[in-house]
C-alpha cells in the first residue's frame, strides 16, 4: 500500500534501488527475532527501527514530519490507525531538525486516516505529515519496523 498523492507519486521513485533495498530486509529480515532499536541496512542512507508500543488515543498523539528521510512504516503485529496529510500550510509547534523531527498541530482538514493490520506498510514522503501510533478503538499492542530511506 502507498499512500500518496499523484504529485509525489510523479516526484519520486518509490521502487528505486533504495526503497527496493527496505522492501526486501522486511521480507527477509527475522522480525520476531529482532530487539527493538535500529539497524542498518545500507549505512546511514536506509535504517530500520524496531519498535513495540501500546497505540495511543489520536489526542494524545502529533503530526510529526522529516526533511532527510521517507518512512517506510511496517506493521509486523497489531493493528494502528495512522493519520496522514500535506506538510504545506501546518502549523509547526515544534522543531528539531538535529533529530529530522518536526511537529504538528493538528490540520484544520485536509487530513486522513488509515488503519494499518499486520502486514501493512505506508510510505510517507518529507512533504507529508503523519500521526503514527494511534489506537483503533482501545489501546493495544504494536509491533512496528520504521524504514527510514534518505532522500
Amino acid at each position: 500500500m502507498l499512500n500518496s498523492s499523484l504529485s509525489l507519486a510523479e516526484k519520486y521513485d518509490y521502487l528505486s534501488e533504495k526503497f527496493r533495498l527496505g522492501y526486501k530486509w522486511l521480507m527477509e529480515a527475522d522480525i520476531n527475532a529482532l530487539s527493538d532499536g535500529k539497524y542498518k541496512i545500507d549505512g546511514d542512507d536506509i535504517t530500520a527501527n524496531v519498535q513495540t508500543y501500546t497505540t495511543q488515543p489520536a489526542g494524545e498523539r502529533r503530526y510529526e514530519a522529516h526533511d532527510k528521510f521517507f518512512d517506510i512504516q511496517y506493521i509486523a503485529e497489531g493493528e494502528e490507525a495512522f493519520g496522514v496529510c500535506p506538510r504545506e500550510g501546518l502549523t509547526v509547534t515544534e522543531a528539531h531538525p538535529e533529530r529530522d523531527v518536526f511537529y504538528y498541530a493538528d490540520p484544520a482538514g485536509n487530513s486522513t486516516t488509515i488503519i494499518l493490520k499486520a502486514g501493512d506498510l505506508v510510505v510517507v514522503a518529507p512533504e507529508e505529515a503523519h500521526k503514527p501510533c494511534c489506537c483503533v478503538g482501545s489501546p493495544s499492542r504494536v509491533r512496528k519496523i520504521v524504514v527510514k530511506v534518505r532522500v
